[in-house]
């Protein structure tokens, strides 16, 4: 744990009401945590993403705008739910814990916090984004839906930041060159944010569908594996 953790804690105690909540507190953290602090750099990235949908969003386009921005907020409020549970000592979900207890261990490069903290975020939390979300806004988490298009045509503008970040970011937690030769490439190779978006889809039209103990046993399992990728996603860079 770092010093100025109640900082970021006190930011994310509240859950956000809006896209532009959201930012705030992904601000708040960005301008708080040090170079030297895994958490910086997923955050980072978040904070991209969520400043590119808010732009789209406001662009207008879509079936669904209310849809989607509620969407935004509903997963955003899932991230700092663990994030608060993880810097005040409580219990998180296995799936971000990797990430939050590996913070300072400055052999990793931050592209792995940043896609640790992706991996958690996407292949954990958003199904269950969604389906919250669904309930919320009275809509049904179903293939060829508005909400579902809108949904999808997101992906290019989130691919790209992904690449941006695989540039930016590759070098360790402290800025330091990274090996010639490492496992990143195969990390590179294997990761597909637009995959991942449809698993946590298909994810979130399960868990819709299943009986409420089958449901829950789905999200252990979801949980489990995410939890595992995340520990794979973190392997020190030697």
């Amino acid at each position: 744990m770092f010093p100025y953790d109640a900082q970021p804690a006190a930011a994310v105690q509240a859950p956000p009401q809006s896209i532009p909540g959201v930012l705030e507190v992904l601000q708040t953290i960005e301008a708080t945590c040090v170079d030297g602090d895994g958490l910086k750099w997923f955050n980072w990235l978040y904070l991209a993403v969520t400043q590119s949908v808010e732009n789209r969003v406001n662009a207008g386009g879509f079936n669904d705008t209310a849809w989607l921005a509620e969407l935004d907020v509903q997963f955003a409020s899932l991230y700092f739910t663990s994030l608060y549970a993880a810097l005040t000592g409580a219990p998180c979900p296995g799936s971000w814990e990797a990430l939050f207890l590996r913070r300072g261990q400055t052999e990793i490069s931050r592209i792995q916090f940043a896609l640790a903290g992706m991996n958690a975020h996407i292949n954990h939390d958003l199904p269950l984004a969604i389906v919250a979300n669904c309930k919320a806004r009275n809509s049904v988490p179903r293939h060829g839906t508005p909400q579902y298009d809108d949904y999808t045509a997101l992906n290019a503008t989130l691919d790209s930041l992904i690449d941006m970040a695989k540039k930016n970011l590759n070098v360790r937690l402290l800025g330091d060159p990274l090996p010639a030769v490492s496992h990143l490439e195969d990390l590179f190779a294997s990761w597909d944010l637009a995959d991942f978006r449809e698993g946590a889809w298909r994810h979130a039209e399960s868990i819709w569908q299943d009986s409420t103990l089958a449901a829950t046993s789905l999200e252990g399992t979801i949980e489990k594996i995410t939890a595992f990728a995340s520990e794979a996603l973190l392997v020190p860079v030697s």
